[in-house]
């Protein structure tokens, strides 16, 4: 029997709680407001993230689905909220990992400035991933269903000429490379890191059958894919939290609270078959990519705020859902 609402929620909800009462203790009723205010945009703004996460997540085992919920976790506040953003502001710098670590700890104020001197890095290597993962879905021939039908016929012509999702985000990344008004090496180089990364992770997880010989190798990888598009995801909403607080431990935490919600949708999702009864719903996500992903490569050369690229995301996956629902009315 599929798991019910509640208990899909359980866990997350007790970690909040938890969570809450920490902040509110060491921190005060102001810190715990923008922890709550965080972590319901990181979960109002990640419904896209969900719906994609499970079409993945349904090609995996129910012990890597498990591991998603458990160790992803720990990846996705530790690793892509604190660890990754230290990561690159340092190889932007070319600095030591240790000393921006302690900069982010001792002076969240400079750490958040030089977190914005590398935005140009930071949004060409999410911005390209997130490209190659609406492109891939969109040019591919094999898909019957159609939302947006006119449209998306075009992608499927198009789909038909060999790597041609490649080629497309190059030359975005390469024009993109002569208006920007971020330093154009970083961001070509950041660019191509997100899109050869997408290939490997591509690459990896289709030479891997799901047969019994292969179901751990497949789980892993697919379980390494997952986290990444998380990472892609969420990278433009790291910089965008420092807007809303400095302190490195509000943000952390505010935006982990939301990651762990998130991740219990996509496993209800799943063990619920959300995207069988609801058919637009993953064209609606992958529509809300291709928008986010355009955006943060548009950042690259005009302001667009991070809330108004999140809300376009969002009623992308409205539509589809309304869409969806009228669709099931008809048929029954």
């Amino acid at each position: 029997m599929p798991p019910t609402l509640s208990r899909i929620f359980f866990w997350p909800g007790i970690a909040a709680m938890i969570a809450y009462a920490v902040i509110w203790k060491q921190l005060g009723l102001e810190a715990l407001f923008l922890v709550i205010i965080l972590s319901i945009l990181e979960i109002s703004l990640s419904f896209d993230n969900a719906v994609v996460n499970a079409r993945v997540l349904e090609r995996m085992t129910p012990i890597w689905q498990k591991r998603f919920l458990t160790w992803g976790i720990a990846i996705a506040v530790f690793g892509t909220r604190f660890v990754l953003p230290i990561l690159i502001v340092s190889t932007a710098l070319w600095t030591s990992p240790w000393l921006i670590a302690q900069l982010a700890l001792s002076d969240p104020t400079s750490y958040g400035n030089l977190l914005e001197e590398a935005r140009g890095s930071i949004t060409a290597f999410g911005g390209m991933f997130l490209l190659m993962v609406s492109l891939k879905y969109f040019f591919d021939s094999t898909t019957s269903l159609r939302f947006i039908t006119h449209i998306e016929q075009h992608f499927v012509r198009w789909g038909n000429i060999e790597a041609v999702e490649i080629a497309f985000a190059i030359c975005i990344l390469i024009s993109l490379s002569f208006m920007t008004t971020y330093d154009q090496t970083s961001v070509l180089i950041a660019g191509f890191i997100g899109l050869l990364l997408f290939i490997l992770m591509q690459g990896v997880a289709s030479s891997l059958s799901l047969d019994k010989n292969h179901v751990a190798k497949s789980g892993l990888a697919l379980f390494i894919y997952l986290n990444i598009l998380d990472a892609a995801f969420s990278l433009d909403g790291v910089i965008g939290a420092f807007a809303i607080s400095n302190n490195l431990l509000i943000i952390v935490v505010g935006l982990g609270i939301g990651a762990y919600f998130v991740r219990a949708l996509t496993v209800y999702m799943v063990t619920r078959n959300t995207l069988g009864h609801l058919v637009y719903l993953e064209q609606g996500a992958n529509w809300a990519i291709l928008t986010l992903a355009l955006s943060m490569l548009g950042a690259l050369v005009i302001h667009i705020p991070t809330l108004i690229t999140g809300l376009i995301g969002l009623g992308c996956v409205s539509v589809a859902y309304v869409a969806s629902v009228r669709q099931n009315k008809r048929h029954s």
